[in-house]
């Protein structure tokens, strides 16, 4: 079976082009001098290429679209991304089989217009968000008809964390120190995130979603008895807001909407860290996804160290077999595609 790896990221060579003209760029240009693979294929072949029957899921690296646009021209760039994405699909099909649409999040009119251009005409099979857009949470109503669309499209959304050094860790810093906001501000904004759309109703609406988190969940997982039991009790700690009613309204307990998403393995090869997440969500919600090619090396190790981090789970060799491509095949409606 060919292992599929839905956390592969890139920047096309023409979405690359205009992003550097934007006043980000020369951040952009300095990340991508130490990782090539983002931009030059040649590399990212070298790399593939070390892997039997290995393909990748493509979608953009950060920084969000809506972050690099100027105003009012996000869609124009989340057009040019998406085009060259398909693009890339259709030249090496053998190599990525499907590839995630971009959104220009601060249009929302936009956003549904590109949506049903990228899944409808150029084929794409997901959509990437990010954990906010522009500071505002994913439940905020102006994005509930994006959430409509994507339900109604039936593709899966790739939820993808965003947080950078602007957001401090406590009240009298101007920055977050010691990249804390990398390393633990990216699991608590997944987390964040996740709970905001589950609050926020978007499951009782559109029992149909499918978003994948990044990073296995974020602490999720971990913290599957701190959630039952917190919420057992929603509300005793908050006087200003009657949770307890929004609890009553709700179809399920909090907790069982935590399994309903699903998630990537991209933990950088911790296999006790996978063996918690396949727990709680269950062999057909895990996805290979390795987060290449942001390592120290410029792409293969992520990959390798989660390929051998799966092959030393004690799942069945029935489960790896999901994880590594059969969810994918699936989830993305690629069977018939690839072989």
């Amino acid at each position: 079976m060919r292992q599929i790896d839905i956390s592969a990221h890139i920047l096309p060579k023409r979405y690359f082009d205009r992003m550097t003209q934007a006043p980000q760029g020369f951040y952009i240009k300095k990340r991508v001098t130490n990782l090539p693979c983002l931009v030059d294929l040649d590399v990212r072949f070298q790399i593939m290429d070390r892997y039997e029957e290995y393909a990748q899921v493509l979608s953009l690296a950060l920084p969000p679209i809506e972050e690099v646009a100027p105003s009012g021209q996000s869609a124009e760039l989340a057009r040019i991304a998406n085009e060259e994405l398909a693009a890339l699909v259709a030249k090496y099909p053998r190599r990525f089989p499907t590839a995630v649409a971009g959104l220009p999040l601060d249009d929302v009119d936009a956003t549904l217009r590109e949506l049903d251009y990228a899944i409808r005409r150029l084929g794409l099979r997901g959509v990437q968000i990010f954990t906010h857009v522009n500071g505002r949470p994913l439940d905020h109503p102006s994005f509930r008809p994006v959430f409509e669309a994507v339900a109604s499209l039936d593709v899966p959304i790739w939820l993808h964390p965003a947080r950078g050094p602007s957001t401090v860790d406590y009240p009298t810093e101007t920055k977050s120190r010691y990249e804390i906001w990398h390393v633990f501000g990216w699991t608590y904004e997944t987390m964040a995130a996740m709970t905001h759309m589950i609050f926020g109703g978007l499951f009782d609406r559109f029992p149909t979603l499918k978003v994948i988190t990044h990073h296995l969940g974020g602490g999720v997982p971990f913290l599957e008895a701190r959630i039952k039991g917190a919420y057992d009790q929603f509300g005793v700690r908050t006087t200003d807001e009657d949770y307890g009613a929004l609890l009553r309204s709700m179809k399920k307990h909090p907790h069982h909407y935590y399994r309903m998403f699903y998630a990537d393995t991209a933990l950088y090869g911790s296999t006790p860290a996978l063996e918690c997440g396949l727990a709680f969500f269950g062999a057909g919600h895990v996805l290979f996804g390795s987060d290449t090619p942001f390592d120290a090396e410029g792409g293969s190790r992520y990959i390798r160290e989660t390929l051998r981090a799966i092959d030393g789970m004690t799942a069945s060799v029935e489960d790896k077999q999901h994880i590594l491509g059969g969810n994918a095949l699936r989830l993305l409606k690629l069977e018939s595609q690839v072989a």
